[in-house]
């Protein structure tokens, strides 16, 4: 999902968000948290941290210590529970500084999600992109067996089908495009998605003819908001959407929305060159997530989210 960098700690979640008003929690969500996490929050500071449209999230400070809360309705339990998986999976391969997770859980009202809190900065500099570009190759020579993940996830507010498959296209056109293009439909928006889109995804196969990627440990929503560098100089990601597919599907996504600096991808390549090809599967890789973005927030994403079905449709009916 496309995030904002929060200067003071992690990114939450896409969008902008309203004025925060003053954080009043329950009795039942401090004890929640002390039971999760052994963080008594009871008289604890919470500072808002805006930035984010789908959880509210705060700054959270007891004593001398800072942690990261994320808070929701109850229902959003299976979020956070799903990112925290996400987190761990991450942390696992040392590659990247992780927030480590402290507790999730939920009361009859709220669902939280307690981080532990990081001072981060974005990339910047020549430095930074090499960096991330070195850890980043690091998380994707993890691989698996398997494309997908043990358990479906979220990206952004959207459930993530990550139902595990032997083939890559196969895996991308039904857990990926066939999603987001029925919620489109649903939603009215028709017109070149309708027209284009089932021809498209008949082609999507002769792609992968010749190619045929290892399933990579991936982030899953790799745009620069999701990155960062620690105070310690540390490459660090946060608020993934995991699974296990193509390494160029985090690549794609980190030229969406901005970019990295050009050291990042310059390293990458010296580290793990790219296969011919990447520029189409660029743009479909990336087609998921503007349509991921025009279920979400809207129309300002249909004439985007057409002309990719239309240039895809056309290249590969060639």
């Amino acid at each position: 999902m496309h995030h904002r960098l929060r200067c003071a700690g992690l990114s939450n979640d896409s969008g902008s968000i309203a004025v925060e008003p003053p954080f009043k929690f329950s009795a039942a969500l401090a004890q929640a948290i002390l039971h999760a996490s052994g963080v008594d929050v009871a008289r604890a500071t919470f500072d808002p941290v805006s930035g984010g449209s789908i959880n509210m999230a705060y700054r959270v400070g007891v004593g001398d210590q800072s942690f990261f809360l994320k808070r929701n309705r109850a229902d959003a339990l299976p979020m956070f529970e799903a990112e925290a998986d996400g987190l761990a999976a991450l942390a696992a391969i040392g590659a990247f500084r992780i927030p480590r997770v402290l507790g999730c859980g939920a009361t009859d009202d709220d669902a939280f999600l307690l981080l532990e809190h990081l001072d981060l900065r974005p990339l910047a500099s020549d430095e930074d992109g090499l960096r991330f570009a070195e850890a980043l190759a690091q998380l994707h020579h993890d691989t698996g067996a398997h494309y997908g993940w043990p358990r479906d996830n979220f990206i952004g507010r959207t459930p993530q089908i990550n139902t595990e498959s032997d083939g890559w296209a196969r895996f991308f056109i039904l857990h990926r495009l066939t999603p987001q293009l029925e919620r489109a439909r649903a939603k009215g928006y028709a017109g070149a998605l309708g027209r284009d889109a089932d021809a498209l995804l008949e082609r999507v196969p002769g792609l992968f003819v010749d190619y045929r990627p290892p399933p990579s440990l991936l982030h899953g929503d790799l745009w620069n908001g999701n990155a960062a560098i620690d105070d310690t100089g540390r490459p660090a990601i946060f608020d993934p959407a995991v699974y296990r597919g193509d390494r160029d599907a985090d690549l794609a996504m980190s030229e969406l929305f901005g970019g990295f600096p050009h050291s990042f991808y310059v390293a990458y390549r010296r580290a793990w060159p790219m296969a011919e090809g990447y520029e189409q599967r660029k743009t479909l890789y990336n087609l998921y997530h503007v349509l991921n973005h025009l279920n979400l927030f809207g129309r300002g994403y249909l004439g985007q989210a057409e002309r990719m079905v239309r240039g895809l449709y056309q290249e590969l009916r060639r």
